[in-house]
């Protein structure tokens, strides 16, 4: 073997060496680099919730926003990261003025919790005063008066089989009116889930029918109370009659 080509097989080992030991020193230096974002993402108090930061959206009327902070609390401290959000979103939404609950991150180390009150759409007669409850039959709040702009409801709250199928009839009715026409419902009742009606604040009586169509007997209403009457019948709603 001639001296000029042993030279170049030492150099083409020397070189293939030096690649070597380059890719195992980039491997080793993308191993530190992941293992170090693990430790920051995962471990460190860097990228840790902090009390502070805990932000809570959308809560009014029946959501106490210090309710939702404190089921947040016990979070604080631990990475963001390793924060259960479902988890954190399932305790608030397990409050009963709560009607839905979502929870996302704000890096660097904060939380958003954005809340869907539930909305008391009737008031109910207890021998404690009164009980306020929204579409879904769900109590979210008492009173010891009926709040101006919330009906009362005659049919007793309960679950026997004669009386809750026709208050869930009602309440669902009430649900679907737009605010400025639950405001001028005084009272709200139904002798049977067919039979639901209701009692303006001027005395007018509007027979509605079952909660089906509800929404465009509302605007059927709507149109229909531009003209004073005593009784409107809406249980048809495409053949509305008024006396």
């Amino acid at each position: 073997m001639s001296t000029g080509l042993a030279a170049r097989m030492a150099e083409r080992a020397r070189a293939s060496r030096h690649l070597l030991r380059r890719r195992v020193l980039v491997a080793a230096g993308a191993l530190v680099a992941l293992l170090a974002l693990g430790w920051l993402l995962l471990v460190s108090p860097v990228l840790a919730l902090d009390g502070e930061r805990i932000e809570v959206v959308g809560a009014s009327g029946t959501v106490d926003p210090a309710a939702v902070t404190d089921l947040v609390e016990p979070e604080v401290g631990t990475p963001l990261l390793r924060v259960d959000t479902g988890a954190v979103a399932d305790r608030v939404g397990a409050l009963t003025t709560v009607k839905e609950a979502l929870v996302a991150r704000s890096w660097p180390d904060g939380l958003v919790v954005t809340v869907v009150p539930r909305v008391p759409v009737a008031a109910a007669s207890t021998p404690d005063g009164w009980v306020l409850v929204d579409a879904d039959g769900v109590q979210v709040g008492s009173a010891d008066e009926v709040p101006p702009g919330i009906p009362r409801v005659t049919v007793p709250l309960g679950e026997s089989d004669e009386t809750a199928p026709a208050v869930e009839a009602v309440l669902a009715v009430l649900g679907t009116l737009p605010p400025d026409l639950l405001t001028q419902v005084a009272e709200a009742g139904a002798a049977s889930r067919e039979q639901v009606t209701l009692t303006l604040v001027d005395g007018a009586q509007v027979r509605w029918g079952s909660a089906d169509e509800s929404e465009l007997k509302a605007a059927v209403l709507a149109v229909l109370r531009q003209q004073p009457a005593g009784v409107y019948d809406v249980s048809v709603p495409r053949a509305p009659t008024t006396s």
